[in-house]
Order: structure tokens, then C-alpha cells, then sequence
């Protein structure tokens, strides 16, 4: 039978509270949404009065193209740096290679959308949607990330640095953080990134760098870590139930993996 993680009393509670509180809330936003609806599905602009408005733009007065619907447009290689795309929709758009550093993709909706070679580093994605969506190769360095990427294609993408992990200071809407459940993470580089109560449930995370990354009650239950790097890496609390964590490097130096929980439950070697 499972148990919670060692926290307090009431520790306990409030973290269960707010962590059934955020999946209920993701869970009610994706039902009350039609995914086939317009709103969803087409564009109110083309690639060239996109192109228009971001040559228009300036450092001092950087693209606002909040709310815009941008679903299913080629948008590769675009420069979207510094731009405000809050609440965007780009539901299977195409960024591949486009420059997002610094951009404000909070609450956006980018389902099945492709980020592969994306730079996105500093950016913003809190509360955003992007199951389903493909980051390979993508450079998120230092960016702040409370995103559902469930289902999502991040191999080989770097988080070096990132902010992942719930602020358990502001959670008036559930407990946000990171859920990259399911999604694929082969040799992503999540080194010193902060990942604190992240959901990796079943996740692939073979040969990742999680050097020096706050793993503190993150959730890695049934995930494969497999030749993950995980020297200096935090597991206070962390959940490993059927994880694999096979021909780790630098276990000997991760803090706190001997009291994770359901560590007797892991596959190990």
C-alpha cells in the first residue's frame, strides 16, 4: 500500500489539497474546451501580417499578439523575441526554429504545436497547454515553466537552469508546476534545474542530465532514468515507485536518494 511522502501533518494535506485541486482544474478547463471549435483551430492572421507586426515591433514596445489565433501556421524561423503572445492560440502551428527568447506564452494554447530548435530561453509559460507538443532540440535555458506537457517530444531539449518546479508560495490556483507525464525526454538537459513536486510520471528520461537539479517531491513514479546523470541531484521526498533507475551517473553523489520514496519499490542494479 502506498503512503505520502514524509512530510508533516499538516504538510500533508495542504499538498494533497492543492495538488487535487490543480489536476481538477486542468482537468475542468480541458473538458470545457472544443477542441474542433474555430476558436481552436484556425487563424485570424497569415505568416506575412505576423512578419508585419514583428518587424514592427521594438525592444521598448515588443509585439502584443495576446488572445491572436494563430492555429495551424508556418511559423518557422520566425523572431518572436521579447513578444506578449498571453493567451495565443497555436494549436498545431509550426515554430520550429523560430526565436522566443524572453517571450510571454503564459495561459497560450499550443496542443500538438512544434517548437524542435526553438530558442525559448527566458521565457514565460506559466498555466500554458502544450500536450502533445514537440520541443526536440529546443533551449528553454532559464526559462519559467509550469506548462502540462503531457505527451510531449523533448528529446535532446535544455531546460539547464530552469524554473519547473510550484511556488509554494502563490497557489491560489492548485498547486502549478510542470506535468510532463508520458512525455519523451531522452537525453534532455535539465541540469540545476528547479523541478520541485514536478509530475514525470512515466516519463522517458534515459540518459537526461539532471546534475544538480531540486528534485524535492517531485513525482518520477514509473519513470525510465536509465544512464540519467544525477550527481548533486535532490530526491528529499521525491516519489520513485517503479522507476527505473538503472546505470545511474554520480549516484554516489546525489543527496537524499536513499530515504526517496518507494525507493525499495525502483528498479535499481
Amino acid at each position: 500500500m502506498n503512503h505520502l511522502p514524509h512530510l508533516p501533518a499538516l504538510g500533508h494535506v495542504l499538498v494533497v489539497s492543492l495538488a487535487l485541486a490543480g489536476a481538477a482544474h486542468a482537468q475542468d478547463m480541458m473538458r470545457s474546451v472544443d477542441l474542433s471549435s474555430p476558436q481552436m483551430t484556425e487563424a485570424e492572421m497569415t505568416r506575412e501580417a505576423l512578419v508585419a507586426a514583428l518587424e514592427a515591433a521594438s525592444e521598448a514596445e515588443p509585439a502584443d499578439l495576446s488572445g491572436k489565433k494563430l492555429n495551424g501556421l508556418d511559423l518557422s524561423g520566425l523572431d518572436f523575441g521579447g513578444a506578449v503572445l498571453r493567451s495565443a492560440y497555436l494549436n498545431s502551428a509550426n515554430l520550429s526554429g523560430a526565436n522566443l527568447d524572453g517571450a510571454v506564452l503564459d495561459q497560450v494554447w499550443a496542443l500538438n504545436a512544434d517548437f524542435s530548435n526553438a530558442s525559448m530561453k527566458e521565457s514565460s509559460l506559466f498555466a500554458a497547454q502544450l500536450k502533445g507538443a514537440r520541443l526536440d532540440g529546443a533551449d528553454l535555458s532559464g526559462a519559467r515553466i509550469t506548462a502540462d506537457l503531457t505527451n510531449a517530444s523533448l528529446l535532446g531539449t535544455t531546460f539547464a537552469g530552469a524554473n519547473l518546479g510550484a511556488d509554494m508560495r502563490n497557489q491560489s490556483m492548485g498547486l502549478m508546476r510542470a506535468v510532463l507525464t508520458s512525455a519523451k525526454a531522452d537525453g534532455a538537459d535539465l541540469s540545476g534545474a528547479n523541478l520541485r513536486f514536478v509530475d514525470f510520471k512515466f516519463a522517458s528520461m534515459t540518459g537526461a542530465n539532471l546534475a544538480g537539479a531540486d528534485l524535492t517531491a517531485a513525482t518520477l513514479s514509473g519513470a525510465n532514468l536509465t544512464g540519467a546523470n544525477i550527481a548533486g541531484a535532490i530526491f528529499k521526498q521525491a516519489n520513485v515507485n517503479s522507476a527505473r533507475l538503472i546505470d545511474l551517473v554520480g549516484e554516489a553523489e546525489a543527496i537524499d536518494l536513499d530515504t526517496a520514496y518507494n525507493l525499495n519499490r525502483a528498479w535499481r542494479k
